[in-house]
């Protein structure tokens, strides 16, 4: 038509003038001058256009076209390039680009073009105002126009790269505009938990402006299937960049909750593993019941969140695992991947309750690798324990040269600390165990129990050494008596313990597991405690052994005191073994009961005396009775009413003496052969040397004797337990020293 043929004169005489204008680049300063100046022509022609009515309005038509666009180009060539030094030659092919190819569009990008550059200010000051939704509309309208353009370039020539690259290079701040709001953007997406509870719409704004991009995203992939044509920067794929970020935040936020290190804090894994409990639930608590209402429900948003904090979480647990881990710290990791992070103090916390169901998780760390902690931990646990026994033994032992009594428990029994020591460490073991599983807890107790075994048979010799090294001076130490006997209660305590230990930590199934393990320590702490017993026995009896060479002597017979020191001497030891605990006490009351009596007949046996007449035989005999008196109520007096003579051992004194004392020689064989029948285990020697004792029996109404008796019937006390099988008799004549 004639006016569009117009339109394409007055550009081309525009392009001419301004060409015919800027023929330097220093002209470029004179832009704004021209600029005015034309402005004032084009008023002019304006007011004469009023005036002329009757001109043709087709030739004042394309003057002011002419005029209009020539002052768009001036102004867009002062805003766009007053401020750089642009090569002279791509002002004129822009110039001649717009005007060869987009005139039958002119008015429409002649106001695009003169408001760009304003636009482009207008839209940068929202996004520093953080007016978020506004500046993305404006540079939406922005691209769209730029999309459009290009899209019509590529339509009259696709392959025209240098035309396309001279649009996006005029709307090359429009890409910086673009990056600059979505830095707002995952700013925002970044502090998500945090802005959903100070400023819920600022966070639903960015989640509309991603929404949107995504519309454009696939409105533009739509058209490129058709066309083949994609604008610059296209698809944004903002939704995925989101997510992408949302992830690296909370990787972040896992990683960044490590404070300490084992050299600054031993509890560092402690602190670590809770500070990562209380954000991961706190941050699901307000993605659950906030973060959720601000996203569209195809978002999922709360089950992405979680699945991106159980990954992070496992990557984080396997770092760890792979760390060189003390064996609390495997213990703490352990507990809290297998026990916290499914308890109700994390996932499964009733307020994420339906969302995460705790069955539905996978494992933080692969079994294999659990696996390999256990056995690292249970390797570390036993060298541990080892050098641990070792220690509480080395420490022990030096309290027993203390000269100071040891310790006594509430019920006054003389202890060390020793039970208590490796009892506390296997129950802190155990509990710790019982945190992570039952299968752990009965492998510690069973290595607890193993290693007790091995520590008791070094006890048992350390006990052994601690009584020969006595005996080399037995000044030394001071307090080896009152040891001695903490060492012997210690073996009761260690029962005890190890019973209450197996109650409380040990299925009843597992039981028979351990019952050849139970039974060996039971055994070893007998042993313990009746070589203890019969160490301080020994002690007793080396202290008695003067006054039992006494025995049975002139010196006996004259009015020695002997039994009276004999039994002072007892009674005084035995004030200390009141602090031996009960079924200790009791055998060690018995067993020097016992060996009293049997040192006594030894002294009998020994043939130190032979009366001399029947008056010798009496004070003989009646001294005898009186001192089995003695030893009746020393005993009884020292088991404190608990221990009667029931195996009637001051009884076999009493019997010997009445043999000794018979006036009537006729009816020997008769008192002998009571005796006999009395306690048959009476050898032919022992009743010889009776008899050289009474010292008025021939050598053949010896003979007769004994061989009368072997037809005789025996009729033994029920609780007798022999006692002459352990006195011998000695065969060659004692020299009689001791008179």
């Amino acid at each position: 038509s004639t006016m569009e043929e117009t339109d394409r004169e007055a550009v081309a005489t525009a392009v001419q003038r301004v060409a015919g204008m800027l023929q330097r680049p220093d002209q470029l300063d004179k832009v704004e001058q021209y600029r005015r100046r034309e402005a004032r022509k084009k008023a002019s022609v304006e007011a004469r256009l009023k005036v002329q009515s009757w001109i043709n309005m087709s030739v004042c038509a394309a003057a002011l076209n002419v005029l209009s666009f020539f002052f768009f180009l001036l102004f867009f060539f002062y805003s766009t390039f007053s401020a750089t030094i642009f090569e002279y030659s791509k002002i004129i092919s822009i110039i001649l680009f717009l005007n060869n190819c987009y005139s039958h569009s002119l008015p429409f990008f002649q106001v695009l073009l003169l408001s760009f550059p304003e636009i482009v200010r207008e839209t940068h000051d929202l996004i520093e105002r953080g007016e978020l939704l506004q500046a993305h509309r404006k540079l939406m309208d922005l691209e769209c126009s730029r999309d459009n353009l290009m899209y019509e370039q590529y339509r009259m020539d696709s392959k025209n790269t240098h035309d396309m690259n001279l649009i996006h290079t005029y709307f090359g701040d429009m890409q910086k505009l673009s990056e600059e709001l979505a830095k707002q953007l995952w700013m925002v997406v970044q502090r998500s938990l945090v802005t959903v509870r100070r400023d819920p719409t600022l966070l639903v704004s960015v989640v509309r402006i991603i929404e949107r991009e995504e519309k454009i995203d696939r409105r533009m992939l739509d058209r490129k299937k058709q066309t083949g044509f994609i604008p610059p920067g296209r698809p944004k794929k903002w939704k995925e960049k989101m997510f992408n970020i949302l992830e690296r935040t909370v990787s972040t936020r896992i990683e960044g909750t490590q404070a300490d290190t084992r050299e600054s804090d031993k509890m560092w894994l402690v602190r670590h593993l809770e500070i990562i409990r209380k954000y991961v639930l706190d941050d699901l608590l307000v993605a659950k019941t906030l973060l959720d209402q601000c996203f569209p429900p195809h978002y999922d948003i709360f089950n992405r969140l979680l699945n991106m904090y159980h990954q992070a979480l496992a990557t984080r647990m396997q770092e760890l695992a792979a760390e060189d881990l003390e064996a609390n710290e495997i213990v703490s990791l352990l507990t809290w991947v297998l026990n916290t992070y499914t308890s109700a103090e994390m996932m499964g916390n009733s307020e994420l309750c339906p969302e995460v169901d705790v069955n539905s998780l996978d494992a933080l760390i692969s079994q294999n690798v659990v696996d390999q902690l256990l056995s690292k931990y249970m390797s570390t646990l036993t060298s541990n324990i080892i050098g641990w026994l070792r220690k509480a033994l080395e420490t022990d032992k030096k309290d027993w040269i203390k000269e100071t009594e040891p310790e006594a428990d509430q019920d006054g029994y003389y202890q060390t600390t020793l039970p208590a020591i490796v009892f506390q460490m296997f129950e802190q073991n155990l509990q710790v165990a019982a945190q992570i599983n039952e299968d752990l807890k009965t492998k510690v107790l069973i290595l607890c129990l193993q290693q007790m075994n091995s520590f008791l048979t070094r006890y048992k010799d350390e006990a052994q050494l601690y009584k020969e090294d006595h005996l080399k001076n037995r000044q030394y130490p001071q307090c080896y008596v009152q040891y001695m006997i903490a060492v012997i209660n210690n073996c009761q305590t260690f029962k005890e313990s190890i019973i209450s230990l197996k109650r409380k930590y040990l299925k009843s199934d597992m039981e028979d597991t351990l019952s050849i393990s139970h039974a060996n320590m039971d055994a070893t702490l007998d042993i313990i405690a009746k070589e203890g017993c019969s160490s301080l026995l020994d002690e007793v009896f080396m202290d008695l052994e003067p006054h039992l060479n006494e025995l049975m002597t002139k010196k006996w017979l004259m009015g020695s005191n002997a039994v009276g020191t004999i039994c002072v001497t007892v009674e005084d030891y035995f004030n200390d073994f009141a602090k031996i605990k009960k079924p200790y006490k009791k055998t060690m009351t018995l067993e020097a009961h016992r060996r009293v009596v049997v040192e006594y007949i030894r002294a009998i046996m020994l043939k130190r005396i032979s009366f001399k007449n029947a008056e010798e035989r009496k004070e003989g005999a009646e001294r005898m009775i009186k001192e089995a008196e003695q030893f009746r109520f020393l005993f009884k007096k020292i088991a404190a009413g608990s221990g009667e003579d029931t195996e009637g051992l001051c009884d076999i004194i009493e019997a010997i003496a009445e043999v000794i004392k018979l006036t009537d020689p006729s009816l020997l064989y008769l008192e002998v052969s009571t005796l006999v029948s009395k306690y048959p285990d009476i050898r032919d020697d022992h009743i010889a040397a009776l008899l050289t004792v009474r010292g008025d029996a021939s050598r053949d109404m010896k003979q007769t004797i004994i061989e009368t008796l072997d037809q005789g019937p025996s009729q033994p006390n029920p609780n007798y337990v022999p006692i002459f099988k352990e006195i011998t008799v000695p065969t060659l004549t004692v020299p009689k020293l001791l008179k």
